[in-house]
């Protein structure tokens, strides 16, 4: 799909290329706008925030890199620009992060016991400083490679390395 979505680039068809981003690439912004500012409704504006940029920006994707770490870029800098802005306050981990986690079709026991793992997860994952959460989060949720991650977050991969071993 990303090949498709590269092709749209050279189409200048700026509709069709914005409503495929957002397919693919959406939930997933979703998730680490979540991640930042752990709260629902302010996730879901700043992601439409996000396609909204990639959408006025989309004369400065060069193709050196992929769309979605092109995209990833740009979710990552909109949010520590609005928590750098007014976002100061501590936000407490609620049962929203556990609704944000796809459920599997199984047992209801072994549902229950997944949510109470996810949300344990969630809850210490969340509780790790920023620098080390979105490491994580990128890594192990969104599967990214280590070199994906340093070019996403503009660090040297041997800090991300070191960011996702530290105890």
């Amino acid at each position: 799909m990303e090949e498709y979505i590269e092709n749209i680039v050279d189409t200048a068809d700026k509709n069709n290329l914005i409503d495929e981003m957002m397919r693919n690439f959406g939930e997933e912004v979703l998730y680490l706008m979540y991640s930042y500012v752990k709260d629902k409704a302010i996730a879901e504006d700043l992601t439409q925030e996000v396609f909204v940029k990639c959408y006025k920006n989309l004369h400065t994707y060069k193709q050196h890199s992929k769309m979605k770490t092109w995209v990833w870029r740009i979710a990552i800098n909109h949010c520590k620009d609005y928590l750098k802005s007014w976002y100061k306050r501590k936000v407490i981990p609620s049962e929203v992060a556990v609704a944000l986690i796809p459920a599997g079709e199984s047992g209801v026991e072994d549902s229950v016991i997944r949510q109470e793992e996810d949300e344990e997860l969630i809850i210490a994952v969340m509780a790790l400083p920023i620098h080390y959460r979105e490491v994580i989060y990128l890594f192990y949720f969104q599967e990214m490679s280590i070199k994906e991650i340093s070019s996403v977050t503009d660090q040297n991969s041997n800090t991300v390395k070191t960011r996702l071993k530290r105890d």
